[in-house]
């Protein structure tokens, strides 16, 4: 019998229910997966970007969350063999945090028009990022990421990037 590999959707729609549970907790819906063979090795969701102004930051994304908790297991797999599955288009400071851990294998779902940094011009840069590859995969289960974020904008709670070009994007679509 012929073994059955789990595709881009598969790992995906695992990091849409960590964005969902984001989500459900009020927090900007972005959830994301870390995958070696096949196989989830670390997770994370978005964390404080609502609720106590005091715990608000810009450090809790999913990516950095995941990405720490691989790190934290101290395990002997090289950075190259990973694919980061992200429910939203890495940021500048996930994209660029991902690629000096060495990741270089990134999917997302929905594009982020405001602050994605995955258009970054490596070859443009200093040596250091100038050599480096990366291999991006977009809009994998977009729709799907694209309702969690219209859920989260539409909420007249909501106050994280209100108004801003992302919410205004999201809310046309």
């Amino acid at each position: 019998m012929e073994r059955i590999v789990p595709g881009h959707e598969y790992f995906m729609s695992a990091a849409l229910e960590h964005a969902a549970e984001a989500l459900a907790m009020g927090d900007f819906p972005v959830g994301a997966v870390v995958v070696h063979q096949e196989r989830i090795v670390a997770t994370g969701k978005r964390a404080h970007s609502s609720g106590i102004m005091e715990k608000v930051n810009e450090l809790d994304h999913a990516e950095m969350i995941a990405l720490r908790s691989f790190l934290a297991q101290q395990t002997d797999i090289a950075p190259g063999e990973l694919i980061v599955y992200s429910t939203m288009e890495p940021c500048l400071m996930c994209y660029s945090t991902m690629i000096l851990n060495g990741i270089r294998n990134i999917v997302y779902a929905y594009e982020d028009v405001m602050g994605g940094g995955t258009n970054l011009p490596l070859a443009r840069l200093n040596p250091l990022y100038a050599e480096m590859v990366v291999n991006i995969t977009p809009h994998i289960l977009r729709r799907q990421s694209l309702e969690l974020f219209k859920q989260f904008f539409a909420n007249p709670e909501t106050l994280y990037w209100k108004n801003s070009l992302l919410a205004d994007y999201t809310l046309e679509r």
